[in-house]
């Protein structure tokens, strides 16, 4: 009787631990990059996760996301207060369009993953921007990383496309108190070399 017991309880345990497995997030490869340059050097250098070309199409897509899809805020001082001094523009600077009158964040990165794993897989990426602390996040500010450059896994979730905020109204410093501040409900992740 006892071995059958102990039998049940390890089948109980891996089914358990099967299905946990299952319900975790799919870990990708990831790489941050300051700017396109040092992306492509990683790649020629062959430290990277990525080819030239995948360098040249994952940053079009994060500049890209960037236009749709980062944060606009009313005035300069509180895109500044969320991003830091001297880290916004107004929307036709930053993003080549749209008005004067609305400010954005400037690019100060790339995060990249690397989504079929190895050399050359498919790229999936977004554009970073710094925060007031110094950190940098997501377009959606859903994650806050320590820097934007180096190597991480990183939840699959973390390259989904951004809501678009283009054409919508503005966040005014109430709204941007309300949720907490830009980049604030993601939790900090690091880079290594």
């Amino acid at each position: 009787m006892r071995k059958r017991s102990r039998t049940v309880a390890l089948c109980i345990f891996g089914a358990t631990a099967f299905a946990l497995a299952g319900c975790r997030e799919e870990q990708v490869d990831a790489q941050a990059f300051p700017d396109l340059e040092s992306c492509k050097a990683a790649a020629a250098a062959g430290d990277g996760l990525l080819t030239v070309a995948d360098c040249d199409a994952a940053i079009e897509e994060a500049q890209q996301l960037h236009v749709e899809s980062a944060p606009r805020y009313e005035s300069l001082s509180v895109c500044e207060e969320q991003h830091g001094k001297d880290a916004c523009g107004s929307e036709e600077q930053v993003a080549s369009s749209g008005s004067g009158s609305i400010f954005m964040p400037l690019l100060t990165g790339y995060l990249i993953g690397n989504m079929l794993g190895g050399r050359g897989g498919y790229a999936r990426s977004q554009p970073l921007y710094r925060t007031s602390d110094g950190k940098f996040t997501n377009a959606a500010g859903s994650s806050v990383y320590s820097g934007n450059s180096g190597k991480a896994k990183l939840n699959s979730t973390q390259f989904s496309k951004p809501q678009p905020t283009m054409g919508k109204a503005p966040m005014t410093k109430a709204t941007a108190a309300a949720r907490g501040g830009f980049g604030k409900s993601g939790g900090l992740r690091g880079y290594g070399g």
